[in-house]
């Protein structure tokens, strides 16, 4: 982003705000924090460009908070934090000005795509995209490992990476799926399932044999125990070993059609962000999807 979106970040919960900021910032926010409604209205003077405001708060409740603010700072978006079962409390806070809600616990990939979009003044009229710089997510965020590291040690690393991280009790990161393999800051290839199970096949699979002995190397006659003993003979290996070739680089300027582009017709299903020769992050299917999620809700269908 080309300018730091100053955040306000009011919830009574203060997991949520110390893991919110903490990842926000590491996005590019300059983010400011309230424990309770009163609060943030005590500190409106420094001028949020965006407030993050939860519903259900001890004390002044968001829907209070948010009426006050708009009075306040009428031009200011107000994203509103919402719990199960409170869907009529979220149409009436849009009714009173809330520039968008969303669910807890809230993902923080798309929490920090509407703060940004609401940051910038995006909205349903707006022909403005994005780049591809601004919804990666970081490296610094992405899960790595290096070459040299041994694959039992990564194959734990990527078995954690299939879950969503829980930052607080209302806050997840989307799970990766696979692990970016990295050296000297230079990305040498990635480690993902499809890759573990290439390796995982005996190698004479792979090698030329007469067409007269094809039916016999593929029967699963012969395969009893063979995935179990594989598997121990991997653990072995490092990670350059069985990584495989680095996700397509794409500039961090470029636009984000580019990168559907790439994706869909190099089938990839992840990309490196590149500036200036140095990765700086990663795009993946879902970001995208966020965008087309994004640019759905608000309006302008079939024309």
């Amino acid at each position: 982003m080309n300018h730091k979106i100053r955040v306000m970040m009011v919830d009574d919960e203060a997991r949520f705000r110390v893991a919110t900021k903490k990842v926000l910032e590491r996005r590019g926010f300059e983010v400011m924090t309230a424990e309770s409604g009163e609060e943030a209205l005590e500190r409106l003077d420094e001028m949020p460009h965006v407030v993050v405001l939860d519903i259900r708060m001890e004390g002044m409740d968001g829907l209070t908070a948010l009426r006050r603010i708009k009075e306040r700072l009428p031009k200011v978006p107000v994203i509103m934090l919402t719990g199960h079962g409170t869907g009529e409390s979220a149409e009436e806070a849009l009714a009173a000005g809330a520039y968008d809600y969303l669910g807890k616990p809230c993902d923080i990939d798309l929490l920090a795509a509407r703060v940004y979009e609401a940051g910038v003044g995006a909205g349903p009229d707006s022909e403005t995209e994005k780049t591809v710089g601004e919804v990666m997510i970081p490296l610094a965020e992405y899960q790595t490992a290096r070459p040299s590291q041994t694959l039992d040690y990564a194959v734990r690393s990527l078995r954690a990476s299939f879950a969503p991280r829980t930052l607080s009790g209302s806050l997840i990161e989307s799970g990766q799926r696979s692990l970016l393999v990295v050296d000297g800051g230079e990305v040498k290839g990635v480690l993902s399932v499809r890759g573990l199970l290439d390796a995982l096949l005996p190698a004479y699979i792979h090698a030329d044999l007469p067409s007269t002995a094809s039916t016999i190397r593929y029967s699963p006659m012969f395969w009893k125990g063979l995935f179990t003993s594989e598997t121990r003979k991997l653990m072995g290996l490092k990670v350059a070993d069985v990584m495989t070739e680095p996700p397509h680089p794409v500039d961090i300027e470029a636009n984000l059609m580019e990168a559907a582009y790439v994706m869909a017709c190099m089938n990839q299903r992840r990309l490196v962000v590149m500036d200036g020769g140095r990765c700086k992050g990663v795009v993946r299917e879902e970001e995208l999807f966020f965008e087309i999620e994004r640019i759905a809700s608000k309006g302008g269908g079939a024309l």
